[in-house]
């Protein structure tokens, strides 16, 4: 039986991606009343709709619960920084990868045979004609590397964490409308994973699967960098796994002898995440 917090993930990158393919499938349709001409204008738009949608999945019940990572690279990212247990990493992977699949099939099944035709094709993502795979794997995995250091300052900064689901979906936005119509913007594995299946288009789909991953890591490992040089305030301690520090879903930093306040705004039990701030489990 998977983890009920797997099962969240799920559950969201299944939206994640029917809302995707739909969003695709309604601009991008020449067919469609919604079309927007030009391929750069609907990347834009395409852009501020999906990171909209994912800080407002990120901020709902079963966000809250499982993290809102909906995407393998943040998993490792967060696992690789100390903030997620390494015990759950596959059944996120596993579930965010199923619901990419889940996702586009009903997308497919709620709009018809306009999701099959270019240029929607399942909304499965390619590079511009001009980019060598190269590129293409530097330009993923480098935005990948920008979202981590982005999500790791934050998490270092009590005060801002809370910023977190909205600095994560405007950066999804921004690559999206920097990249999408140069590299595909994805930034995701789970974003091009069931799209590409369905569509037949994998060809270049390694690409979008590893170069997420290696970038995450090597955020993370930037972000460690950093921490290590950046100076500590006086009396600040972190607990570390196992020791008697506050409990899972309370933050970690104390600053003279007293607690760091709350994070505000969770259900119980909590999945450290990228969105909420909470480092107060360590890896396996």
């Amino acid at each position: 039986m998977p983890p009920a917090r797997a099962v969240d993930e799920f559950v969201l990158a299944t939206v994640l991606l029917f809302l995707a393919v739909t969003a695709v499938r309604w601009l991008r349709d020449p067919g469609s009343a919604l079309c927007v001409a030009g391929s750069g204008a609907a990347i834009t738009v395409i852009g501020a709709f999906s990171g909209t949608v994912l800080t407002v999945l990120v901020l709902t019940p079963a966000g809250r619960r499982s993290g809102g990572h909906m995407n393998p690279a943040v998993t490792v990212s967060l696992w690789l920084m100390g903030a997620f247990p390494g015990r759950d990493v596959l059944p996120y992977v596993l579930a965010q990868l199923a619901g990419s699949a889940a996702g586009t099939g009903l997308a497919r099944l709620a709009w018809g045979r306009p999701v099959t035709l270019p240029p929607v094709d399942y909304a499965a993502i390619g590079p511009a004609p001009a980019w060598q795979p190269s590129a293409v794997f530097l330009a993923e995995a480098g935005s990948m590397a920008a979202i981590v250091l982005v999500v790791g300052f934050l998490l270092a900064r009590t005060r801002l964490a809370h910023l977190l689901p909205y600095a994560v979906g405007l950066s999804v936005a921004l690559v999206i409308t920097l990249l999408g119509t140069r590299s595909g913007g994805s930034v995701n594995p789970a974003r091009q994973f069931g799209p590409a299946l369905l569509a037949g288009r994998t060809e270049d789909l390694w690409i979008y699967l590893v170069a997420p991953v290696l970038g995450a890591a090597l955020g993370a490992w930037l972000d460690r960098v950093v921490g290590r040089r950046r100076p500590r305030p006086a009396g600040a301690t972190r607990t570390a796994a196992g020791s008697a520090g506050p409990p899972c879903g309370e933050d970690t930093l104390a600053v003279k002898g007293r607690a760091a306040p709350r994070v505000p705004a969770r259900t119980a039990a909590p999945t450290p995440s990228v969105h909420h701030g909470n480092a107060s489990e360590r890896k396996d």
